[in-house]
């Protein structure tokens, strides 16, 4: 399976995928990278924080961009170079997640392109916004 190459991606071409956070993906999270931030993983010292409870990682949230990426737009073979990223809002457990990218720009000499990329809970709020740099495959 590969992904689409450069000369087939458009201005414009979206593509999204949608998840929801779970307790399990967090504490999974937590285990995989070492970062056990009581925000994500401790009830009693999170409820006293700003959020008023455990949130999701953010790098998590942005993981779900990757999927995008890597499985749909460009898709398999796709080398992701660079991301901006900016969180908005907290991910809270139970919350339906929404990757969405768009293609906003082409640069055909070097075999890059770039992609708004942004995450909406459930109620159409955004978590995460950003830019990504990707090498389609050839």
């Amino acid at each position: 399976m590969k992904g689409k190459t450069i000369k087939e991606i458009k201005i414009g071409d979206k593509a999204f995928f949608q998840k929801t956070i779970t307790e399990t993906d967090v504490y999974l999270y937590a285990g995989i990278t070492g970062d056990i931030n009581p925000a994500h993983i401790n009830h009693e010292v999170s409820k006293d924080t700003i959020f008023k409870g455990r949130i999701a990682h953010g790098m998590l949230t942005a993981g779900l961009v990757s999927a995008v990426l890597g499985v749909q737009l460009p898709g398999p073979g796709t080398i992701y170079l660079a991301q901006e990223l900016k969180f908005t809002a907290p991910v809270r457990f139970g919350d339906t997640i929404k990757a969405e990218v768009e293609v906003i720009e082409k640069i055909e000499d070097k075999n890059r392109i770039k992609l708004n990329t942004i995450c909406t809970n459930q109620n159409g709020e955004v978590v995460l916004k950003g830019i990504a740099t990707v090498m389609p495959p050839k």
